[in-house]
């Protein structure tokens, strides 16, 4: 069950399906469980890589489904228009809307598009802009190295032990609305990370 504040949720995540094939299967499961579970999903617009594969699988479940993408990419992406879909004119403006259209988020794998979206997203919530829940579906330890590089800024002082309890880390998509429902009860000197 996810927290009754919880309605849409925004994925953030590759607009290629990667070379594991367990990429695309998770995404379709969790656009299935979205739509199951009656969360809306936000995401970048187009039909292509893990993102068309998650808004594919919550469409035909029946669920609510809302991109964005900005006019530039409307040519180089193939398109999934049977749903909402919303032209914007920048990534700035993308990341905007999907952020304000959202009350929780959810990186799975991807590429430098998919850090750069999660980094910003993280940089915010440090620095008190929001305090929604954000969840890393870390499959087959895709996230580790992104997780060790945190760490090292920790050690060398450069970010607070308190940033570690900004997100949360699930390597089972059955795991990750337990997760955003967990992160949106709990009081900032929660151990977000414990195991569920």
């Amino acid at each position: 069950m996810t927290h009754q504040n919880i309605k849409t949720i925004c994925l953030y995540c590759g607009s290629s399906n990667g070379k594991d094939p367990a990429y695309v299967k998770a995404a379709q499961e969790f656009g299935t469980l979205l739509a199951q579970t009656g969360l809306k999903l936000v995401y970048g617009g187009g039909d292509v890589g893990l993102m068309g594969a998650a808004a594919r699988a919550a469409y035909d479940a029946g669920g609510q489904v809302k991109g964005i993408m900005p006019r530039f990419l409307r040519t180089r992406e193939r398109l999934f228009d049977e749903v909402e879909t919303v032209v914007v004119e920048s990534m700035h403006e993308r990341k905007m809307l999907m952020f304000e259209d959202s009350d929780a988020f959810v990186v799975f794998p991807g590429g430098v598009g998919t850090l750069e979206e999660v980094i910003e997203l993280l940089s915010w919530r440090r620095l008190d802009l929001h305090k929604k829940p954000i969840i890393f579906f870390n499959l087959n330890g895709y996230w580790d190295p992104f997780f060790a590089m945190v760490s090292h800024t920790l050690a060398e002082g450069f970010t607070p032990e308190a940033f570690l309890k900004t997100y949360m880390s699930v390597d089972k998509v059955s795991d990750i609305l337990k997760a955003v429902s967990y992160m949106s009860t709990q009081d900032e000197d929660i151990d977000t990370r414990k195991v569920l």
